[in-house]
Formats: structure tokens, C-alpha cells, sequence
């Protein structure tokens, strides 16, 4: 066959091939067998191989290409990659409804809100960007603003077409899109469009792929949702490719002047994506919580992991109105469905030793899965916390992930004992060093006393490389364990004496790796005041604390506080009164800040500091603003933003945060489910904000 005559049978293969994929994979309509389709393939694999410069980038036999990647490019996305927030019942999603009709002119009423019901795939999210047609990047969410380039990967998906499908008129016509159907059109064959969905493995995928595993001696895949996660980042598509994944449409980020969501998923059918059958519009929010809870009940007929229903307004010319609030939008919510539980046995509990010495109840459970994933551990928190469930060893318990994450024990089966449960009790000894083990007065935790105890130690080290602290990447509580049993660190100065040479000497440590970690190190002599006194773990000072206490220092101190050693002569100068002044510290917390820095192991510990090079970094604090001198307490959920970006905002403008109310908070800010915090200010006269109240404060 002449070259001519192959390049028209190549080009009626692919398009056949396409056309036979979209049957396939959208309107679940084949037309012929999988065996036939593989034919096709091979037809065209055959002739491209022979003919190799007819092979372009968007034909079907170019889905595993490439070689495998060091390491993955970062890519920034044109609009950001937006997170949802949670609701989990039905007078949440009612007080929802109602945020937004408070925010949308009288004019729109409560008609203007119909809604249009997706289910919650528990994949990853990514992004698609088409050019003239063609499939040019993929990538991940990442943090919303920056993902991942993951483009080989994505295109051996065969749920993602590699050029896009061209609709008619008359189909755009059809989904009530004839107006906007030009624009449509010319963005498909000459513009860019950008699509987003979720990358998912099916169940049936998972099992087939873990019964293949244990035969092969491999890991098994945890769940669906991490296979999926961890399919995408795979260096090698060839690896991804074996571990047949799924992709379905939820947006088209391109903007098309589209009025309604529904619209959006047939625009995405017609292009050639999938999506899911079973979403819905919802005339109202009584149709959309009997969709949520049809599909909570009949979740396991479903080929994937679902974990409730996004509900999302449908009508996209009230988004603008509606807006962003922090990283979520407000006209969407995942309404999820109830967290799963199973039962299982309490086999044992060990007590761990933090780092301020107290000792955590940790419970060892036959292992069960749940969500999904096998559990074997829980927590339960302090000795109260058992007292109050009235837990034996051998009960058979209900367990619980909440937030599909923290694996908690939430209740015992009483009636199911047979008498040889064993009580629980709080260990007289640490169980780490031996010391006796003391009850903390006023408290409901116990104590390891033994300062020099290895599991405090330990703590202490972690804490200070912590995320929270001097973010020291590379220093994992298991590397830090290595270097404690080496003899390389005992106390956080040692962190800033290691050598290159240390580490080459320890196991997993390779030349890369341990110049990359005695940089991370070198990078972590600059903290800021408040992270440094965080970092140093002193008793009941967490970071609201250490913020407080680095702005109090700042005005305290004559001269500029640079180095560890100088903040340790200008704290033992200090009296107890001048701690108790400052918002949220008591005589408690003062006493425990003024006896860490008088005792002669911690002022050694701040000249080998300074000895090593720390030097305090400017905060990024705000040191005035209009919120300065106003202190803050925060209670209940707030919905237009996170906890987090509350207390960020509040210090952005000078304002302090503190976590109980006093006579010397300025204001209560009161979210959803408020707890005893709204009460004691209510006794203490202390002013009440609603969160519209708290956004107008800060917005003057």
C-alpha cells in the first residue's frame, strides 16, 4: 500500500476508533465487540509503526508514550481550583439555602434557586486544557492555585479523548445552546477550553488489581481513592496505564455564557466526556435532600467510592453574586452522607509519652475496614475519655472515621460481654523511661516527670521540625529517631552541627538526600520571634500564645530582640505580673513561661542556639492596624470562611486571638453550634459578633 493510500486509512481508523471510544465510554452504546475495537487498534498500530512520521500526538495509539519522568513540573491554573465546604444534615443545607438567599436581591427570590445535584466521587481532581481540539496539558489540583503536570498520564485514561469531539448545531440546538453555539464551535476547532473532573478507579478495578497483587507477592492498594491519587503521580505512564482508570466531567472552566450547570455536563457529553447518569437538576432544596438521601441508601449499587452529593446552584449568572468566600465558592456544597462505622474488638491499649511528657491512650483494635481502608488503631484521647464510655479491654466497640480520616472509637456494645473484659488502667510507670507517672492538678491528663525521658526527648525534636515550627523538610519523625539512636542529637542545637558526612553514615541516607537535608537545616536559622518560641514546646504555650508573647516582647524590649539568647536575658527580667497582663495568659501559663527560661538546661539551650547562628527573622505579623488592641475568641462553625483565614485576618489587622473568653476579650465571634465559650461571654458582658457582623467588621 502507498504512502498516501496508508495516511487515508489512518485517518478513517482514528476517527473510527473515536467515534467507537465516545459509544463506548459516553452513551454506553457500543456497536461492536471489545474484540473487534481491539482490531482497529492493532490495524492502526500496525501502520503507524510502519509509517512512523504519520504518528501525531492525539492518535488513539499514543496514550502510553514517553519516557518516564524524573520528577513532575509545576503549572499554574488560569482560575483557581476551588475546595468545597461540608454540610451533614438537612438543617445545615436549610441554613445554606438561606446564606444565599440573604446575599441575592429580593428580585431573585426563593424561585431563583433550583439546583442541579452531582454525586461525590472520592477520586483526584484534575484539570484538561484543550487547544484547536487538541489534548495539550493536563494537570492536578495541587493547592488550587498550582498543580502538577500530569499530561502523559492523563492521556492513557481512555475515558479522556485526546482531541475533542465536534458537535453539531443542531446537538448544541438541542441542549438549548443554538445561540452560543458559534462561540462554541470556535473555541473547539481554533481556541483553548478548559475542562475539569475527577480521575477515579472503580471498585471492580481495585479488587481485580489487588487480587492480581497478592499473587505477585505487591502492597495492596489501600482504597480507591489513594489508588487513583497515586495512579496519577506515577513517574512512568506505562505504570499508570495498568491501573485502568476512569475520568468524569463536573465543569468547563472556559467561559461560553452558559446559564445553566446542566448545560455545562451536556456541553461535556457531546465533547466526548462522561458524566455520571445519576446527577440531577433539583427544582428545589426538598428534591435535592431526597436525591442525597436516595443515594446515601443505595451508594453500594454504585461502581465507585461515593461520599455524598455536591449540590450546586444552577443557575451560573448568580454565581458571580453569590461569590468566593476563602477557598470555597459559596453556590456549591458537598453535602455528605454520614460517616461510616464498623465494630470491632479492643485487643489492648498502650500509652504513648508526648513531648511535654503526658501520656496518651492510644487503642489496639482487630483490624476492620472502614471507608474503605483496614483500622487498627484509635484514639481515645485521656483517661476521662474512657471513664466516660465505660471501655474495657475485650469490648466489642463501634468505630468510627471521622471526616474519613481520624479513626475513633464512638461507643461500646455493652450487652456483647461475656465477663473476662479487663479494665483499663493509667499506668504507674512511664512506660518509656520508669519514672513514676503523676496526675497533672486541674488537669485530666498524667505525666511522665523525667525531663531526660527518650519519648519527651523525641517529641520535643519532632515538634521542632514540625510544620508549624521551623519546617524542616526531611527531618520525619523516623530520621530524627535514627540520629537520636546515633548519638548525632540530643536537644534542637545539634539539628545546626550536623555535617553532610553525618548523615551519609545513617541508613537510606544517600549523597543527594543529605546535602538536601543540612540545607533545610541551614535554610531554618532564620524563624520569626513567635515561630521560635512555638518551636521551643513550652508547657500550655501553643502558637495563639507565642504570637501574643512576640508582639508583647517586641514593645517590651528596648533594642531589637535578634538572637535566642538575648530573648532568654530579657524573659528571666520579666515578672510573673507582665505575663499575666497579656490576653489569654494566667498565672498558670505565666509560671510555666517564667520557669522554662530560668532553668539552667534551657538558658544553655539558647546560647548553643545562638552559638549556632539563630537570628530572629522580622514577623510577618501585623504590629498595628485598626484591630490592634482587640482581642478575639472564636466559637461554632463559620461558613463564609475558615477558621484558619478568620485568625489570619484578625492578626493581618492587628488584632490578637485568644482561646478562651476573659474580662479581657474584646469579642466573641459566634459561628454554627456555638459551645460554652457563647455562655461565659454572655456572663462576662463580653460583645457577641455573628459571622455577617465579624465579615463587616473586618471588611470597614
Amino acid at each position: 500500500m502507498k504512502k498516501e493510500e496508508v495516511k487515508k486509512r489512518i485517518i478513517k481508523l482514528r476517527a473510527e476508533i473515536n467515534r467507537h471510544n465516545y459509544l463506548y465510554h459516553v452513551l454506553d452504546k457500543p456497536e461492536i465487540s471489545d474484540a473487534a475495537l481491539d482490531s482497529l487498534k492493532n490495524e492502526l498500530q500496525r501502520l503507524e509503526a510502519e509509517f512512523p512520521d504519520l504518528i501525531t500526538p492525539d492518535s488513539p495509539t499514543q496514550r502510553v508514550s514517553g519516557k518516564a519522568l524524573a520528577k513532575f513540573s509545576k503549572v499554574t491554573h488560569s482560575t483557581r481550583m476551588l475546595s468545597l465546604s461540608d454540610a451533614f444534615s438537612e438543617e445545615e443545607m436549610r441554613d445554606w439555602e438561606n446564606r444565599l438567599l440573604k446575599i441575592l436581591p429580593s428580585k431573585q427570590g426563593r424561585a431563583a434557586l433550583s439546583y442541579y445535584a452531582e454525586l461525590k466521587m472520592d477520586g483526584l481532581a484534575v484539570s484538561l486544557l484543550y487547544r484547536q481540539g487538541k489534548l495539550v496539558r493536563g494537570a492536578t489540583r495541587g493547592d488550587g492555585q498550582v498543580g502538577e503536570d500530569v499530561t502523559a498520564n492523563l492521556k492513557t485514561i481512555e475515558a479522556i479523548p485526546l482531541a475533542l469531539r465536534i458537535p453539531s448545531e443542531a446537538e448544541l440546538a438541542k441542549i438549548g445552546l443554538a445561540k452560543e453555539a458559534k462561540k462554541i464551535l470556535e473555541s473547539v476547532t481554533k481556541g483553548e477550553i478548559e475542562i475539569r473532573g475527577e480521575a477515579i478507579m472503580s471498585e471492580a478495578t481495585l479488587k481485580k488489581l489487588n487480587a492480581l497483587y497478592a499473587k505477585q507477592g505487591k502492597p495492596l492498594l489501600a482504597n480507591a481513592r489513594n489508588a487513583a491519587a497515586g495512579s496519577i503521580r506515577q513517574l512512568d505512564p506505562k505504570k499508570t496505564a495498568e491501573r485502568e482508570l476512569d475520568f468524569y466531567c463536573y465543569d468547563i472552566a472556559s467561559e461560553f455564557g452558559i446559564y445553566f450547570h446542566k448545560q455545562e455536563h451536556d456541553l461535556a457529553k457531546l465533547l466526548g466526556f462522561k458524566s455520571l447518569k445519576a446527577n440531577a437538576p433539583c427544582a428545589n432544596l426538598a428534591e435535592l435532600i431526597s436525591f442525597h438521601h436516595h443515594w446515601e441508601k443505595n451508594r453500594g449499587r454504585l461502581p465507585f467510592e461515593c461520599d455524598g452529593v455536591v449540590a450546586v446552584v444552577d443557575d451560573t449568572r448568580l454565581w458571580n453574586i453569590l461569590g468566593i468566600v476563602g477557598k470555597g465558592p459559596r453556590y456549591m456544597m458537598a453535602y455528605k452522607f454520614a460517616n461510616e462505622q464498623a465494630t470491632t474488638k479492643l485487643l489492648d491499649v498502650v500509652w504513648q509519652v508526648g513531648r511535654s511528657g503526658i501520656l496518651t491512650p492510644t487503642a489496639k483494635l482487630a483490624p476492620v475496614r472502614v471507608k474503605g481502608v483496614t483500622i487498627s488503631n484509635a484514639t481515645l484521647h485521656n483517661f476521662d475519655e474512657i471513664k466516660r464510655l465505660k471501655i474495657k479491654i475485650g469490648d466489642t466497640v463501634i468505630v468510627e472515621r471521622a471526616g474519613d480520616v481520624i479513626p475513633k472509637i464512638v461507643g461500646v456494645l455493652l450487652k456483647l460481654r461475656n465477663g473476662q473484659e479487663k479494665n483499663i488502667s493509667v499506668p504507674k510507670l512511664c512506660p518509656i523511661c520508669g519514672s513514676k507517672v503523676v496526675k497533672v492538678e486541674g488537669e485530666v491528663a498524667y505525666r511522665c516527670p523525667n525531663k531526660n525521658c527518650y519519648a519527651v526527648s523525641l517529641r520535643r525534636l519532632e515538634h521542632w521540625a514540625s510544620k508549624s515550627a521551623f519546617d524542616i523538610e526531611g527531618l520525619g519523625p523516623k530520621i530524627i529517631e535514627q540520629l537520636v539512636k546515633a548519638g548525632l542529637v540530643a536537644d534542637p542545637a545539634d539539628f545546626y552541627a550536623l555535617s553532610k558526612d553525618d548523615l551519609l553514615e545513617l541508613e537510606r541516607f544517600a549523597d543527594i538526600s543529605s546535602a538536601n537535608t543540612i540545607e533545610a537545616i541551614a535554610k531554618a536559622k532564620r524563624p520569626t520571634l513567635e515561630k521560635f518560641i512555638y518551636a521551643l514546646g513550652i508547657p500550655h504555650v501553643g502558637e495563639e500564645t507565642s504570637i501574643v508573647l512576640s508582639r508583647a516582647l517586641s514593645s517590651w524590649s528596648k533594642k531589637k530582640i535578634s538572637r535566642p539568647d538575648e530573648l532568654g536575658a530579657l524573659m528571666r527580667k520579666l515578672k510573673l505580673a507582665d505575663f499575666e497582663t497579656l490576653p489569654d495568659i494566667g498565672t498558670k501559663v505565666a509560671a510555666s513561661i517564667k520557669s522554662w527560661f530560668e532553668n539552667p538546661a534551657q538558658i544553655e539551650l539558647l546560647k548553643k542556639l545562638s552559638d549556632a547562628g539563630l537570628i530572629f527573622a522580622p514577623s510577618v505579623l501585623a504590629s498595628s492596624g485598626p484591630l490592634q488592641s482587640k482581642s478575639f475568641v472564636l466559637t461554632g462553625t463559620l461558613s463564609g470562611l475558615t477558621r484558619a483565614e478568620a485568625k489570619a485576618t484578625i492578626r493581618r489587622l492587628g488584632g490578637e486571638i485568644s482561646e478562651s473568653v476573659s474580662p479581657k476579650t474584646s469579642f466573641l465571634v459566634v459561628g454554627e453550634n456555638p459551645g460554652s465559650k457563647y455562655e461565659a461571654a454572655k456572663k462576662l458582658g463580653v460583645r457577641v459578633l455573628t459571622e455577617k457582623e465579624f465579615l463587616e467588621l473586618i471588611a470597614s
